[in-house]
């Protein structure tokens, strides 16, 4: 059976950006007769904002969204998390960096900066363990239903990373893939902002052995700036007395026929119609 999610950050009430990667999640669910989840990624606490889980799932909820079975908070799922990582031991090591010091030896990647690898052969003398990394090798090919093939060598472009910090933080990336191979997600839809990180989620299904879902990443909804839309970049919320508008923008930008009703939006659902971009406004 298909089962797809969403999984929101409660960082701030639901806007725009999020309803369309909620909206395209649901009818992908929905158009199969499928389950549909809704996960709180909850992990990062200083960026939480108080209330806002509980404004995304009445927001969902006058959207006419609605989830099967209960709301999973990774806040309460760690345990799953630290078995995981007593599963991956063998494939990582302690690392003892600094950010400037990561900074200061990394590998330049298309621009982007990639841990050198500096603790890969052990915690050098006087360091103490500030993180846990995994060891990235070899290269992920997987094909996305909307962005297409996509491909990337993860010691080259991604390097080692990150799945748990000494204050007890546990990375997205692993939270992530525990989360969906416990609650047996076949269909991952999601914005194409997390397209990059793919690859490394795909790495560690192979280490645990769950899994691979498919993937669906849709673009990023953009302000007039071209920043992503966020509560960082002051997107409002969704005002849930303007549902039709809501709606019938998330459907034209999806590259449906724009519609206030969802059950017309439904039936009328087609997936290869999502433009295949990262990005639009």
């Amino acid at each position: 059976m298909y089962v797809g999610r969403f999984a929101p950050s409660p960082t701030g009430p639901l806007h725009f950006g999020s309803l369309v990667a909620a909206l395209a999640s649901y009818l992908e669910a929905r158009s199969v007769k499928g389950k549909w989840l809704v996960r709180m990624e909850d992990l990062d606490k200083p960026r939480e904002q108080p209330g806002a889980a509980d404004a995304i799932l009445r927001a969902l909820d006058a959207l006419g969204l609605h989830w099967d079975g209960a709301v999973a908070y990774q806040s309460r799922r760690t345990s799953l998390y630290q078995d995981a990582l007593e599963r991956l031991r063998a494939h990582t090591y302690p690392c003892g960096c600094t950010r400037s010091e990561i900074a200061d030896s990394a590998l330049a990647s298309d621009g982007a900066r990639v841990y050198g690898g500096s603790c890969r052969g052990g915690l050098p003398q006087g360091k103490t363990a500030r993180a846990l990394r995994v060891r990235a090798q070899g290269e992920i090919r997987f094909t996305d239903r909307v962005q297409g093939p996509q491909a990337q060598q993860l010691e080259r472009d991604v390097g080692d990373f990150v799945l748990w910090r000494a204050d007890g933080q546990f990375a997205y990336q692993l939270a992530v893939v525990v989360d969906d191979a416990e609650q047996g997600v076949t269909d991952v839809v999601r914005g194409a902002d997390l397209l990059d990180s793919t690859a490394r989620q795909i790495h560690l299904q192979r280490l645990l052995g769950c899994a691979t879902p498919r993937y669906l990443h849709v673009p990023v909804a953009m302000n007039a700036a071209g920043e992503k839309l966020s509560k960082q970049t002051g997107a409002e919320p969704m005002d849930a007395g303007r549902r039709g508008d809501a709606l019938r923008r998330a459907f034209a930008f999806l590259g449906q026929a724009a519609t206030d009703d969802l059950a017309e939006g439904l039936r009328n659902w087609d997936a290869s119609r999502i433009p295949a971009r990262k990005a639009a406004r």
